[in-house]
């Protein structure tokens, strides 16, 4: 069976950056890519809010020249899902596609979260052409122009009132008849101008044509279906971390985000660390899931250096 000294579940801006760290460090790390190599960024086109580049990059740009840098400095990146753990003891043992047994002497879980969806084939249509699960990542893009915010809860509402700012209109599109917000958020968008709140809202179909989105079809609990005219489509509506795989062993939250212990990247495992969007619900960032990548690498360097 082979065993890995550090080994990093997770292909995206978190799981790179701690093979660039681990590999400079003389770890000799093996990274498993999951699902989808490059992480959520990639569902995106340009990100232009990464420090580095101030005409904006391609985000599989970005994310090929993250994992190439890995592999530069001697990082063994490979295809693949862990699909099971056993944290138990030391050396930890995975498995590799449902097959494919491994042990690790420390591992690094940046399997990121990824965002939910309503589920429209339209949606999934225009994908990164108007629809996006971001808008301090896209809104940039829609200035002065209309855009649409799905959802009624905290977040729905702080991304309402960034693409205010930004944008001509914002409609938000509301399930119900109430916020699920805090009260605080809810007189923030209320008393912004430009937001219009659709009450007992449901989305249709997202509309658009070959340059991207242009419209949404919506139906009202009454039975009135109407459009409204768009950009950009945003849903807000949450996320779901990836940590199902683990939480046998590791301790989440109530949203299933793996807690790690103060500002470090330590779980309640010893020898297993977290880093990125699967330990955290608030910024959910390239630049912070980058940052956290490189804790987690000094942290691994350190502890094994100690065991």
């Amino acid at each position: 069976m082979e065993n890995i000294r550090c080994l990093i579940i997770g292909g995206g801006p978190a799981g790179y950056t701690a093979a660039i760290y681990a590999s400079r460090a003389g770890l000799a790390p093996v990274l498993y890519e999951g699902m989808e190599p490059g992480g959520q960024l990639t569902t995106t086109t340009v990100v232009e809010n990464f420090p580095g580049f101030p005409e904006g990059v391609d985000a599989i740009q970005l994310m090929d020249g993250m994992r190439a840098q890995a592999q530069r400095f001697g990082a063994d990146i490979r295809r693949g899902v862990v699909t099971a753990v056993d944290f138990s003891e030391r050396p930890f043992r995975l498995k590799v596609d449902g097959e494919t047994d491994i042990e690790a002497q420390a591992v690094i879980i940046a399997t990121g979260a990824t965002a939910k969806y309503l589920g429209l084939p339209s949606e999934q249509k225009f994908r990164g052409m108007g629809v996006s699960a971001c808008a301090t990542c896209d809104g940039f893009f829609y200035r002065k122009k209309d855009v649409a915010v799905v959802g009624g809860g905290d977040t729905a509402c702080e991304e309402a009132s960034y693409l205010a700012g930004i944008c001509r209109k914002v409609y938000m599109i509301v399930r119900r008849d109430v916020f699920r917000a805090s009260l605080a958020m809810q007189e923030r968008v209320k008393n912004t101008p430009n937001i219009e709140i659709l009450w007992n809202c449901n989305t249709l179909e997202v509309l658009g044509d070959e340059s991207g989105v242009t419209g949404a079809r919506l139906s009202r609990k009454d039975g009135k279906v109407f459009d409204i005219s768009i950009d950009g489509f945003f849903l807000a509506i949450g996320h779901h971390p990836n940590s199902d795989f683990v939480k046998e062993f590791i301790d989440t939250d109530e949203n299933g985000y793996i807690i790690t212990e103060g500002k470090s990247t330590r779980t309640n495992v010893e020898g297993v660390f977290a880093a990125g969007d699967v330990q955290d619900p608030r910024f959910r960032q390239a630049i912070t899931a980058a940052a956290s990548g490189c804790k987690a690498a000094l942290e691994v360097e350190k502890y094994l250096l100690s065991h």
